[in-house]
């Protein structure tokens, strides 16, 4: 019998390929674990109504206590879950799916905190450089629900002068991650993974912020962080290159 085939949600933009970070963490470990999966296409003013339906939970709630409903989302037909948040689907897939961890043995808890840093210190500074450029990239009914019902215009474009200072505290995070990386040259590793060696989870959501850049920015963005810190970051991209297909 064939095996069951997951869906994973992700967002419809007018980019021909996928561009969420979040969500391509979890492309990238079903592809790494060779799980057949499918990919169904929201548009993001759709998204609550949509994964409502699905009875997925909310990923957090408001202030007000509201539900905040968020993809990544998969559906595991294997087990019918429906899961949201991409660190807890990427536990689901580890401890359901066994196979070619992404949690070498005794990693766990350290490539948390990895994730944890990339998305919260390292990708703030990209965050007024890529937030205007992502919304451009969305269907047009998406943009206004993006930006809510009291703010319907585009975000703000950066300056010149402000574009340029926020590169620079961008380049001050990658060159930072990049000093770390390198304790693992020589004997513990080639210096471009955070395990050394072999892939993880961790590279996994590095690799999605170099997408998000690449498939956003492809020549303000991506053209200029390829020739940091001698060629690094594309060194990664071609370590995770075999997992980017989109099903």
């Amino acid at each position: 019998m064939s095996q069951p085939v997951i869906t994973l949600y992700d967002i419809q933009s007018t980019i021909p390929q996928p561009w969420a970070p979040n969500i391509w963490r979890i492309r990238f470990i079903l592809n790494y674990k060779r799980l057949p999966y499918r990919t169904h296409w929201i548009e993001a003013s759709d998204v609550e109504n949509v994964l409502r339906q699905l009875k997925v939970p909310p990923t957090s709630q408001r202030p007000d206590g509201r539900p905040v409903y968020t993809l990544p989302v998969i559906f595991d037909p294997r087990s019918n879950k429906s899961l949201s948040n991409a660190d807890r689907i990427a536990e689901y897939l580890e401890y359901s799916y066994p196979a070619r961890p992404i949690f070498p043995e005794g990693s766990r808890a350290m490539q948390c905190l990895f994730v944890h840093y990339i998305q919260e210190v390292f990708a703030k500074p990209l965050l007024p450089i890529m937030v205007p450029m992502t919304h451009l990239r969305l269907p047009e009914r998406s943009r206004a629900h993006f930006m809510g019902p009291q703010a319907q215009q585009t975000p703000s474009q950066l300056t010149p002068a402000q574009r340029d200072q926020a590169w620079l505290a961008v380049k001050e995070q990658f060159d930072t991650l990049a000093d770390l990386l390198d304790k693992n040259s020589g004997p513990d590793g080639d210096g471009v993974v955070a395990m050394g060696r072999e892939v993880s989870y961790a590279d996994f959501a590095l690799c999605a912020v170099l997408i998000w850049i690449e498939k956003v920015a492809p020549h303000d963005g991506w053209a200029r962080i390829r020739q940091w810190n001698g060629g690094r970051w594309t060194r990664l991209w071609e370590r995770c290159r075999d997992y980017m297909d989109v099903f």
